[in-house]
């Protein structure tokens, strides 16, 4: 009989999950660090800097909104394929795909015609006017063109991670970055004598011609790397309607989610341009750290829902373990990073004055809250690679409407203005992080 020692405890190893985890990071860092160069472009060109910057930000955050709302396919489709990776049955869901692709694309071009011809209507609603209106107009009007392009990548990301392979996202995003930055500075500025300054409409154009490079990057690896095509079949694969009703769970945990990132703009913005200016950025570096830390949680995805197919629970627990105290000390890093240099970061998006100090004086509960962030990003990856959509969903509307709202409401009443923003991202913050630990513990720990 071996001794209790010398019995190997099932775990997923490091190598296996930073294989998934480390590109994944990388990927999902590429969209935030375009939109944070675009702020920091923007943010210094000479001409209405900073009611350009309090457009991009708008803007920026209802792109955001609006993709992470209508790319939850990404994620349903991640956790089938895994799935069915872990119990051996990729066949089965070789129509799935092409009709998942499909449908993302087909619903790209409803949201973009219905968004581009209300894109008045959508920036008022953010508080938006004068000429940080008409900016968000002109700026949303170009951006938008992507959303196909957007859509269908991440369609076809969502297969590469249910594969478990995240190095293909990786190397499609980072061309897509290089490609946006270096637009970025050729058509905002322009060159004199070749290319006139575009300002905030060169910064839309350089984004949608980096999204079609990482479309057509997409597109060869899924061709040449994957088992699956594109040619939609007529019969409806037996797993679309699961898909669908898993997208649609996580549709309106999205909409949660983005109804708490509005609210946080259009406070921000009716106190005034300095304030939704400091607000883009503070926002943007939020999300940049989200998307940082995101990629365990994408490892947690990708291999959690490999690990349930095959019904390895003592693995998929301490898959659980592993992968938060990897994505704590990747917070702890990024925020003891910033604390270092913590006034001179604002000075890359921003010389004015006043919006450096709004900035300065709220971005301490930015850093703060990351170890938390980091705990709530990984179990949410875990439970969407276990399909757990409903359960994600009911956190996300109990920490918004019960969470963040009514701690908005309560400290903005007392005047704390862009502290009253971030402390209720706080709140937001731990109640969706103890709802998620709580129930994984529940659920899985006697299965182990």
């Amino acid at each position: 009989m071996p001794s209790k020692k010398s019995i190997k405890t099932p775990k997923v190893s490091f190598r296996e999950i930073n294989t998934i985890a480390l590109p994944a990071i990388v990927a999902g860092i590429a969209e935030p660090l375009i939109s944070l160069s675009d702020i920091a472009i923007i943010g210094n060109v000479e001409e209405n800097a900073v009611e350009a910057l309090a457009a991009a930000g708008i803007v920026g955050s209802f792109l955001s909104a609006i993709i992470w709302i209508l790319a939850q396919t990404k994620t349903a489709i991640s956790a089938i394929v895994s799935q069915h990776l872990g119990s051996n049955r990729l066949h089965a869901v070789k129509t799935l795909v092409p009709q998942t692709i499909l449908l993302n694309f087909l619903l790209s071009l409803i949201i973009y015609f219905v968004t581009a011809f209300f894109a008045e209507l959508i920036f008022s609603a953010y508080n938006a006017e004068g000429l940080i209106l008409d900016y968000t107009k002109s700026y949303y009007k170009i951006r938008a063109l992507g959303f196909p392009l957007t859509l269908v990548t991440f369609a076809i990301f969502g297969v590469f991670r249910g594969l478990q392979n995240t190095l293909w996202a990786m190397k499609c995003s980072l061309v897509g970055g290089a490609v946006n930055i270096g637009l970025d500075f050729l058509l905002v500025y322009g060159i004199e004598g070749f290319i006139p300054a575009l300002h905030l409409e060169g910064a839309a154009i350089a984004s949608v011609i980096a999204q079609g490079v990482m479309l057509v990057m997409a597109l060869y690896f899924f061709y040449k790397k994957t088992p699956f095509h594109l040619k939609p079949s007529l019969k409806i694969n037996p797993n679309l309607k699961p898909l669908i009703s898993m997208a649609a769970n996580l549709f309106l945990r999205t909409l949660a989610l983005n109804i708490a990132i509005y609210l946080a703009n259009s406070y921000a913005t009716d106190y005034g341009k300095n304030y939704i200016a400091a607000q883009s950025i503070l926002m943007n570096i939020w999300l940049f750290f989200s998307f940082f830390i995101d990629g365990y949680a994408n490892a947690g995805n990708a291999i959690g829902g490999k690990l349930l197919g095959a019904k390895a629970y003592t693995k998929l627990w301490n898959l659980s373990k592993d992968i938060s105290k990897y994505a704590i000390i990747i917070a702890l890093i990024l925020a003891g990073s910033c604390a270092l240099f913590y006034d001179e970061i604002g000075l890359i998006f921003n010389k004015d004055e006043q919006v450096l100090l709004l900035f300065s004086s709220v971005f301490w509960i930015v850093l703060i809250m990351q170890p938390v962030n980091a705990i709530a990003f990984m179990f949410d990856g875990i439970f969407k690679g276990l399909g757990e959509a409903k359960y994600l969903r009911n956190v996300l509307l109990v920490a918004t409407f019960l969470g963040f709202w009514p701690t908005l409401l309560v400290l903005d009443y007392l005047g704390l203005k862009l502290y009253a923003i971030w402390i209720a991202f706080f709140v937001w913050m731990l109640i969706r992080s103890l709802a998620l630990v709580i129930k994984f513990r529940n659920k899985y720990l006697d299965k182990t």
